[in-house]
């Protein structure tokens, strides 16, 4: 049989697909599902996390994302390449293991330079000290405790010693307070340890099979830099799961898809994604969707990516907030032909995105005074 070839537009319809940017489904998801389904979600910007669950499901408000990191049935955590991600709750044990310890030489190394001094296990162990039991603390609380327990940490040393636990899975975020994270014991937070997959290798197939879903036609190169891992941890999953997968050629460029369930390509004529979202950040290289001559002005440098305008699967131009209006959009090029109508009903979307919880917000002043 021979190797099914895909051009450029074959391969860029189907990981919108795959992505869920066309929006199946006539009824919202539960927001756990969505994450799951992703199966994490770049979200080191907290307020751009939610809108890429918007972008990918029909009908979702920010209140609905709010009342699942409530019911803690989403969590953020350091996830994949060590940066935080939204996370369902049911997937943290098996994922951190997986790609949580990534990071953490790095970490050692900044708390060091911030005057820091301990080997991993006694930070990883005060951290922990410091927050179980305590509910969660904002970083200037996590620096008190810490200093409580000798261990005078200030500035980002907060969050690095944070960071450390985490890698273990025992300490993840809490709640924002006033736009600001807070920092949670694992087992306080979710009622249970943390129970990472005592089988390394099948974790892995997990991964891969988990990846693909979200991300065919894709190649463990992909996976690599998606979860931060090297390239022997995907290669061999990969090939144990081949029997499940379908080969395809892009540009001699081989790649897989799931054989079962397969994402059907899926033409979205013009999708407001946010800053940091999954469909720029999913793969090795993102010359396949956006041009080369424009990639600065979405990754201007500094780790700062701009929210963007995708019609059919490329990224088009780039869009903001303004006080005059809800959205400025600004097109690459002038003449470029996205869908005008489209374009407005997906301003007015992120409008009504966020009606509800603001809705929500103003009753809950009122009722408390």
């Amino acid at each position: 049989m021979s190797t099914p070839t895909l051009s450029d537009d074959d391969v860029r319809r189907t990981r919108v697909a795959a992505q869920l940017l066309h929006r199946p489904g006539r009824t919202r998801p539960a927001v756990a599902d969505l994450v799951a389904q992703l199966p994490a979600l770049q979200a080191q910007d907290i307020a751009a996390a939610p809108l890429a669950l918007r972008a990918r499901a029909r009908g979702l408000t920010a209140a609905d994302v709010t009342a699942a990191r409530e019911d803690r049935s989403i969590v953020r955590a350091w996830g994949p390449r060590g940066t935080l991600h939204l996370i369902a709750a049911d997937d943290l044990a098996w994922l951190i293991a997986l790609v949580g310890p990534a990071g953490t030489d790095g970490a050692m190394r900044r708390l060091k330079q911030e005057g820091v001094a301990g080997t991993s296990e006694e930070l990883v162990r005060i951290a922990e000290r410091a927050l179980a039991g305590q509910g969660p603390l904002t970083k200037a609380q996590l620096g008190d405790r810490l200093a409580a327990l000798g261990c005078p940490a200030k500035g980002q040393g907060i969050v690095y010693m944070a960071f450390l636990a985490a890698a273990r899975g025992t300490v993840v975020l809490g709640p924002d307070r006033a736009n600001r994270p807070t920092y949670v014991y694992t087992a306080d937070w979710l009622g249970r340890e943390l129970r990472p997959e005592a089988d390394r290798d099948k974790a892995l197939r997990e991964l891969a099979r988990r990846y693909l879903r979200a991300h065919a036609p894709a190649g463990p190169e992909d996976l690599a830099a998606w979860a931060g891992l090297p390239l022997r941890d995907t290669r061999t999953p990969w090939a144990a799961i081949a029997d499940e997968l379908t080969e395809v050629d892009h540009g001699g460029r081989p790649l897989w898809r799931p054989r079962q369930s397969a994402p059907r390509p899926a033409r979205v004529a013009v999708a407001l994604l946010p800053a940091f979202d999954e469909y720029l950040l999913g793969w090795r290289d993102r010359a396949l969707v956006l041009d080369g001559a424009h990639s600065r002005k979405i990754l201007p440098g500094g780790g700062i990516l701009h929210p963007s305008v995708m019609a059919d699967g490329r990224l088009v131009g780039r869009w903001r907030p303004t006080r005059e209006g809800p959205i400025a959009v600004d097109l690459f090029d002038a003449d470029n032909a996205v869908d005008k109508a489209t374009l407005r009903a997906e301003t007015e979307d992120i409008a009504r995105f966020y009606m509800q919880d603001q809705r929500g917000k103003e009753g809950r002043h009122d009722a408390t005074g």
